[in-house]
């Protein structure tokens, strides 16, 4: 367990590491980047560098911290990648169970997995986990739909990186939606008219909007104001 400085959550718990690029969202992945970086540090949870490794030292991690934290499940990998097992996957909905104490956030680009696994009844859904898809671009919009046919409790949008227009996109039983541009080396334009298309679509809707970064090369000098204001909004259970 680590803190963050991701701004919608406090903690990351990664007991799966590696993943491999799906979508236009992964081409400049952050995690892939931090994981070369902590290979040559000698990390021994990265030997394989990015592939897709289960530590199941670390599924028990949050039953020993008490004190109730907002957890970012797997920021360095994707809990439904097909080279997770489904025992692992269940283990982890176990954990996240038993601490009840504790609000978990699960972001995947594989909802169709997701959504086979819960038709299976696979996955047991305790009010404290928060399910979510990462949705870059109208080319993804049907990650929108396996998402709300699952049985979350609390269900999520992720735009980040923010690569197009969602304007006509259907949030309908959605709770949350993130939006955020793309930081770091070769960072992708957000445009300001794609945000504000999103933050009005959540407002007519009543879904939570929060609002991440701009982006760019230096995250830190372009900030996260909207208008002159930030937006942090969570949903309400």
């Amino acid at each position: 367990m680590n803190k963050t400085k991701i701004q919608w959550t406090e903690m990351t718990w990664n007991p799966i590491t590696g993943c491999t690029k799906i979508s236009d969202g992964c081409v400049n992945c952050y995690a892939a980047r931090m994981a070369k970086r902590l290979k040559a540090m000698g990390n021994p949870r990265y030997t394989n560098e990015f592939a897709v490794t289960a530590h199941e030292d670390l599924l028990e991690v949050p039953l020993g911290i008490k004190q109730p934290k907002m957890i970012f499940v797997n920021s360095m990998s994707d809990l439904f990648h097909e080279d997770v097992s489904d025992d692992i996957i269940i283990k982890v909905f176990e954990t996240m169970n038993k601490a009840h104490w504790h609000t978990f956030q699960v972001l995947t680009k594989r909802p169709k997995r997701l959504h086979a696994m819960d038709d299976l009844g696979l996955l047991r859904w305790s009010p404290n986990i928060w399910m979510g898809v990462t949705v870059e671009s109208d080319k993804y919009i049907d990650r929108i739909n396996e998402l709300r046919n699952t049985k979350a409790n609390i269900k999520f949008l992720s735009c980040e990186p923010l690569l197009g227009s969602l304007k006509s996109i259907d949030i309908e039983n959605i709770d949350w939606v993130i939006v955020g541009g793309e930081s770091g080396p070769k960072s992708r334009e957000m445009k300001k008219e794609w945000v504000i298309e999103i933050k009005e679509l959540c407002e007519k809707n009543e879904v939570a909007f929060f609002f991440k970064q701009w982006g760019g090369t230096n995250k830190k000098k372009s900030g996260r104001l909207l208008d002159g204001q930030t937006y942090d909004y969570y949903p309400t259970q």
